[in-house]
């Protein structure tokens, strides 16, 4: 029998489920090794009979959490996919406010229809198995770690940051050009896609490790003269949770 997989959805924009919908021949290809048995992304039919959940976005309302803690119990193996999944993402920004302001701005006399709690990734609710960060998830790396499984071989992320990439590619560093950009301590595996196209890198994949987070917070610090009051503002954008998981 082929293995089951699912994909599901929290509180985002839905990009991550995308990106895999975007592999077009490469999917049709992986459908001759595995089944997809819910995707709502991609099909009616639902199966709750599942080996790999794949799970985008945060958690972010009481549905989310009661939704997250159904897909822990269905699936054997629970794939975390992209910066809200992995990291909160853009919905932590959220956290930073009061709740009925925020409510009200959205939704207006019609908030109290809408529960929510603070934005949190998955990982602070239920036991993850894997993690595949960005915004959206790299498709190349979902792809390989879905070959990774069916294997049965390890898989991880890159643990070294942005930077390398960019310097395989040949760019020039954004601080040379007087600019600030998280690709030093950020953890690799987006081909440097926006310094690449001259945008500074967010932290949209996530920290380093810890030993290669220190090398490069010192290097930022002494070389570049930056402000880690600074990086922390902007490593909000997507990781509020990231490091010990409490509320910014």
């Amino acid at each position: 029998m082929k293995p089951r997989i699912a994909i599901f959805s929290l509180t985002s924009c839905e990009g991550c489920s995308l990106a895999i919908l975007e592999l077009e021949n490469e999917l049709l290809d992986l459908l001759g090794a595995v089944e997809i048995v819910n995707f709502r992304e991609g099909m009616t039919e639902r199966s709750w009979d599942i080996d790999v959940g794949f799970v985008d976005g945060a958690v972010s309302t009481p549905e989310d959490e009661r939704e997250v803690t159904r897909y822990r119990a269905c699936c054997k193996t629970l794939v975390a996919i992209g910066a809200c999944a992995c990291l909160g993402g853009v919905n932590t920004l959220k956290n930073r406010q009061e709740m009925e302001s925020y409510r009200t701005y959205v939704y207006g006399e019609r908030a109290r229809w809408f529960p929510t709690t603070d934005a949190r990734p998955i990982s602070a609710v239920v036991k993850v198995d894997y993690e595949l960060p960005g915004c959206p998830m790299n498709n190349r790396e979902f792809l390989r770690l879905v070959k990774c499984l069916l294997a049965g071989v390890p898989f991880a992320l890159p643990n070294y940051a942005v930077c390398v990439e960019c310097k395989k590619a040949g760019n020039l560093c954004l601080y040379e050009r007087g600019q600030m950009c998280l690709g030093p301590v950020t953890r690799a595996g987006c081909n440097a896609i926006c310094p690449h196209y001259g945008s500074k890198c967010e932290a949209c994949r996530g920290l380093l490790g810890a030993e290669a987070l220190a090398a490069a917070r010192l290097n930022m610090r002494e070389i570049w003269k930056v402000d880690e009051e600074r990086v922390l503002a902007d490593l909000r954008l997507y990781g509020a949770y990231q490091g010990d998981g409490s509320k910014p």
